[in-house]
């Protein structure tokens, strides 16, 4: 099996800059059918940030159970326990992709996406 290719920390902060600037956005009460093609793949029930950030702490839970040596100490398991829970808490917001679904429903296309069908 490959290795999956190594992800840099300046990655990982491009793609926390991205959220900045669609929360900076959202911020500045711009039309919300032009919000809501911003949301859909943020909220997506697959792919959406909930459920990366689920897998991810799932991911990050069990590399610290597997290489903090056995027996871990009180205080690896809490944060172990931890990082599940908030995996499991992240995961649940998947849901919410539904109500991007009905709001894109109920309002009507932005002035951009119109001019170009």
């Amino acid at each position: 099996m490959p290795n999956p290719t190594t992800t840099s920390p300046h990655q990982i902060a491009q793609a926390t800059n991205t959220l900045e600037q669609v929360k900076r956005y959202l911020r500045a009460n711009p039309p919300l059918a032009d919000a809501l093609p911003l949301l859909a793949p943020l909220l997506d029930e697959d792919t959406g940030v909930p459920i990366l950030l689920g897998d991810i702490l799932r991911e990050a839970a069990r590399l610290v159970s597997q290489q903090a040596g056995h027996p871990a100490d009180d205080e690896v398991r809490q944060i172990v326990d931890g990082l599940r829970e908030a995996a499991q808490e992240a995961t649940d917001w998947h849901v919410l992709h539904w109500d991007v679904q009905r709001l894109s429903g109920r309002f009507p296309q932005s002035a951009e996406e119109a001019s170009t069908r």
